[in-house]
């Protein structure tokens, strides 16, 4: 039995086949390889087919999502009118309705209704 000096391993010797026998081994080869492409390409279609959509109410929600979170929250044409009129002279409080709202937060404040 002959070692490789190298390695320290038993060398096998190597077998001389017919050119038939090599077509037949380098064949089998090839279409192991052709096996083992077609199934990771068939993992690869099937993650392909997966897909989402959704519904025109969650696209018209997450427009609006986008839509808030770009505003700033603050009216500012509400703003600016009102300014305008505290500065002329013509914004009138309502008096009774201030009354109403701070008796309102003051309960839900302090837990009373």
């Amino acid at each position: 039995m002959a070692i490789n000096v190298n390695t320290g391993q038993p060398v096998t010797p190597q077998v001389k086949t017919d050119k038939a026998e090599q077509q037949n081994i380098q064949k089998q080869q090839v279409a192991q390889q052709q096996a083992v492409q077609q199934q990771s390409t068939t993992g690869v279609a099937a993650q392909k087919q997966d897909s989402v959509s959704l519904t025109s109410q969650a696209q018209q929600f997450n427009k609006a999502q986008e839509k808030a979170k770009a505003s700033s929250g603050i009216d500012q044409e509400k703003v600016d009118k009102i300014k305008q009129e505290i500065s002329e002279g013509k914004y009138k409080v309502n008096v009774e309705q201030l009354a109403r709202r701070i008796v309102q937060f003051e309960g839900e404040f302090f837990g009373k209704k």
